[in-house]
């Protein structure tokens, strides 16, 4: 039992302490008086796990796991949803964590005087079972002028952030993984209340 609850101690400790995220360039305050601001992903070639797999690699072996239990309808049914994922839910999950602040309304597709965007650069899937390891992200987030994405104005590193207190399907990878890049848009959302105050 004694085993149990340092488990449980070292798991909720790394969790507090793991996560991070910093401002490495720039500042906030050009957003005030901004009421909108545009969102993009940049999803580039991220890394995967603690092996930092590409995801070429990643999908590989998802996919014999996934046959080799369940067949290949499984797999292909697992595929399109991680597509669906990739494509639009991260980064919805994303905004909707971004949206928290209700400072400034961050959405895709919009006309803005700036744009934030998005760069995965590790994924971490996690588990689900007794004992659930959330997933995490790791990501550059930058700030730039739309008319002009060469002049960067704000640039944060995101180090490990876990997916927690989020309402996603904790049950398969996508889903934890979901709820790192909601909670990445939350503490961006953080960041940019407190510099609008």
């Amino acid at each position: 039992m004694k085993k149990i609850f340092l488990l449980l101690f070292v798991a909720i400790a790394t969790s507090n302490f793991a996560q991070n995220l910093s401002l490495t360039s720039g500042n906030l305050s050009f957003l005030k008086g901004q009421t909108e601001v545009n969102v993009e992903l940049n999803y580039g070639e991220p890394l995967f796990q603690a092996e930092n797999f590409s995801q070429t690699e990643y999908l590989e072996r998802r996919h014999k796991e996934t046959v080799a239990k369940k067949g290949e309808a499984s797999w292909k049914t697992w595929i399109d949803t991680w597509e669906q994922h990739v494509e639009t839910i991260w980064i919805e999950k994303f905004i909707e964590g971004l949206n928290k602040s209700k400072k400034i309304k961050f959405a895709r597709n919009i006309e803005a005087k700036y744009t934030l965007i998005i760069h995965p650069t590790w994924m971490y899937a996690g588990w689900s079972g007794f004992i659930t390891q959330p997933g995490k992200l790791s990501a550059e987030i930058t700030i730039v002028e739309t008319a002009n994405p060469s002049n960067i104005l704000a640039t944060f590193k995101g180090d490990k952030i876990e997916g927690t207190g989020s309402k996603v399907d904790y049950g398969m990878e996508y889903g934890r993984i979901s709820a790192a890049y909601e909670k990445t848009g939350k503490e961006v959302g953080k960041e940019v209340k407190k510099a609008l105050k």
